[in-house]
């Protein structure tokens, strides 16, 4: 059994951890692709244990072993297949026009604020690819060293991380603002980005079901190399509104 406490910098909700970072530290230590389930809110700055049982990561609340979250590997058979990456020029174009950059959509969140610093937050910005079907989205991500492991490569936990937000930026953009909550998240890394290498995040909206909505998510090198993707189960939170009413609603990541 091990201990783990999810730093403040790490939240997504104001009080509660990054879904997809969470996902990334049950998951780490598992090769190949993997799937995380989070049960509840994630706390702050609270020690938790990890412990292994059956192949299974099961996070728990160190006060009275309350089910957090668990991580187990995956066969994979839900990760989408990718459409083609768009061009950098594209992807950046894309990500000039994230509703991060103009609306307080979600103020603390590691992965999507644009209030967090280079180092503190991961500022990954995703918007509407220009000519794409709706809901596709994208923008460029460059990791920071901050989050380097000893080779400088971006950590396990910052790739899911960084992969969270922008699969519930594919439906905002496809139907309008809304909140929703990641529950589940299955992820493949194939190959870890460098710490100040440009990538291409993509994310596009799969399917609905009742309260839940469905996300594929990718991460390119310049080239168009996959380098990561996931699937990912959103829980939406109250009414889907339309995009005309959607002003006073928050995203959740």
């Amino acid at each position: 059994m091990a201990k783990v406490t999810i730093a403040r910098q790490f939240r997504g909700p104001p009080n509660s951890g990054n879904g997809g970072y969470v996902c990334g530290v049950l998951s780490k230590a598992i090769d190949g692709p993997a799937t995380s389930v989070l049960r509840a809110p994630v706390p702050l700055d609270l020690r938790m244990d990890i412990r292994l049982e059956e192949g299974v990561y099961q996070l728990t609340a160190e006060a009275d072993g309350a089910l957090i979250g668990t991580g187990a590997p995956s066969n994979g058979a839900l990760l989408p297949k990718p459409p083609e990456a768009p061009s950098m020029r594209a992807a950046r174009a894309a990500g000039l026009r994230s509703p991060s950059l103009t609306e307080r959509i979600h103020p603390p969140c590691f992965t999507c604020s644009a209030e967090r610093a280079e180092g503190d937050g991961l500022r990954v910005f995703v918007g509407q690819i220009e000519g794409a079907p709706a809901g596709h989205v994208a923008g460029i991500w460059t990791p920071n060293m901050a989050f380097s492991d000893p080779q400088g490569l971006a950590t396990v936990e910052t790739i899911w991380a960084a992969l969270d937000c922008p699969g519930v930026f594919a439906w905002i953009a496809k139907e309008g603002r809304h909140g929703a909550l990641l529950g589940t998240m299955t992820c493949e890394i194939l190959r870890r980005p460098r710490c100040a290498e440009e990538a291409i995040v993509m994310a596009w909206p799969l399917a609905r079901e009742g309260r839940k909505e469905t996300a594929g998510v990718a991460l390119f090198a310049m080239n168009g190399e996959l380098l990561a993707r996931a699937h990912q189960v959103w829980i939406v939170m109250g009414p889907r509104p339309d995009a005309t009413k959607a002003e006073s609603d928050t995203v959740s990541a």
